[in-house]
């Protein structure tokens, strides 16, 4: 029976097992760079399977606590049914047994209030008003689940699961993360809140700007005419700029202003941090430039007169996947396989997709059924959290019919 079957067998240990583990991590804070309690957590599950964990340096480099977490599962079983221990096998090419990459993140964005996950109408919710952090724990406690199974019942291929840190903050942990490590012919990231069956073929370059604006501070109240207001050059900036969706490739953020000391002086200091994205790369590089420009008109204008310096950060690179590679059809497959009509999408986010992908592996982002994410309505229903596993069991089987990329 292969194991995309074997999901009508799910009993009741298995279901509760799944839905309490997706409890208890997202109740484990683990906001950007303080993700060690809940690495703790995955690490002692895996080890509990005899699975060797094997954890990276990445931490201090993405500015985590903590690094990524690698472990291989050989999928073949010995004839009296124990898994065949090839943790550490070096594999050739000829006769090469499939491998298959499964990602998902240990961080969340900050919580802004405590986690007490609830079940409300059949969906997981916060009981308190912040994110519930199933971006990414929904994706996190499903690997765990499929890590479960494949060591009880075999695979069809062998599986690699990466959890990652700082995904939140620019894709940091996936970025400092060696792909040569990977012994997979291609991947799945388990990362995008929208309905299973949408494939994540497109997403954007991003481009990080930061502007620190100087001018000179002064008593607000007896020197005014002295000073030279910093936050007013930013402000005048800001105001030039057309924020939001440019068009259906493009978007740019400001996200965070801060400057001044004190409410009776004359703000010496202020920076802004913003962000642009796009399908593109020319457009994103056109819009950046645009943005840099405002920034500086708006120090040297008359009432403002300030100096400003601008960094611009290239933090990750777009993707355009075509249709016919491999982990693209496999994971089609897989989709058909579990009832889903697969749907080809582009995304103005990111995942740690980007970064594999850059580093030279395919790597697919596949909607996991969650909503709302980044804000704090986010839930996840019990069946899309189940039909998760569904599909990432099918993909395991997709993955060992699927022909590897000759071009690769």
């Amino acid at each position: 029976m292969t194991l995309a079957a074997a999901q009508s067998r799910f009993d009741a240990l298995e279901r509760r097992h799944l839905n309490g583990t997706f409890a208890e991590l997202c109740r484990i804070e683990s906001p950007s760079g303080a993700e060690r309690r809940c690495a703790e957590r995955v690490m002692a599950e895996l080890r509990a399977l005899e699975l060797e964990v094997w954890e990276d340096d990445a931490g201090a480099r993405a500015g985590s606590d903590c690094g990524n977490l690698l472990v291989r599962l050989p999928g073949e079983q010995t004839a009296g049914g124990e898994r065949e221990d090839r943790s550490g096998a070096e594999e050739t090419p000829a006769g090469k047994r499939p491998c298959v990459l499964l990602c998902a993140h240990l961080d969340t964005v900050p919580l802004l209030a405590p986690v007490e996950p609830v079940l409300v109408e059949g969906a997981w919710e916060n009981a308190n008003e912040g994110v519930l952090g199933a971006d990414n724990k929904a994706a996190v406690s499903v690997l765990l689940a499929l890590a479960r199974r494949v060591c009880r019942e075999g695979a069809p291929v062998d599986v690699e699961l990466l959890f990652t840190v700082c995904e939140e903050t620019a894709l940091a942990g996936a970025r400092a993360f060696d792909a040569a490590r990977l012994r997979s012919d291609f991947g799945y990231v388990f990362d995008h809140a929208s309905p299973i069956g949408e494939l994540v073929l497109e997403s954007p370059s991003h481009f990080r700007i930061e502007a620190d604006f100087r001018g000179a501070a002064a008593h607000a109240g007896i020197r005014p005419q002295d000073g030279r207001s910093a936050i007013l050059a930013a402000a005048r900036a800001i105001a030039t700029l057309e924020l939001g969706r440019l068009d259906e490739q493009t978007t740019v953020n400001v996200g965070t202003i801060a400057g001044g000391t004190a409410m009776n002086v004359v703000p010496e200091r202020c920076s802004v941090l913003a962000e642009v994205r796009s399908l593109r790369d020319e457009r994103a590089e056109a819009v950046v430039a645009q943005v840099v420009a405002r920034m500086q008109e708006a120090a040297n204008l008359p009432e403002c007169e300030c100096d400003v310096d601008v960094a611009v950060q290239r933090t990750f690179a777009g993707y355009h996947l075509a249709a016919g590679r491999p982990a693209v059809r496999a994971a089609e497959a897989a989709l058909r396989a579990c009832g889903h009509e697969p749907l080809a999408i582009a995304s103005g986010g990111a995942s740690d997709a980007n970064a594999l992908i850059a580093q030279g592996i395919d790597v697919v982002n596949v909607a996991n059924g969650t909503e709302r994410n980044h804000e704090p309505g986010e839930r996840v229903s019990v069946a899309a959290l189940e039909g998760m596993l569904d599909v990432a069991l099918a993909l395991l089987d997709a993955a060992a019919d699927a022909s590897p990329d000759p071009a690769r």
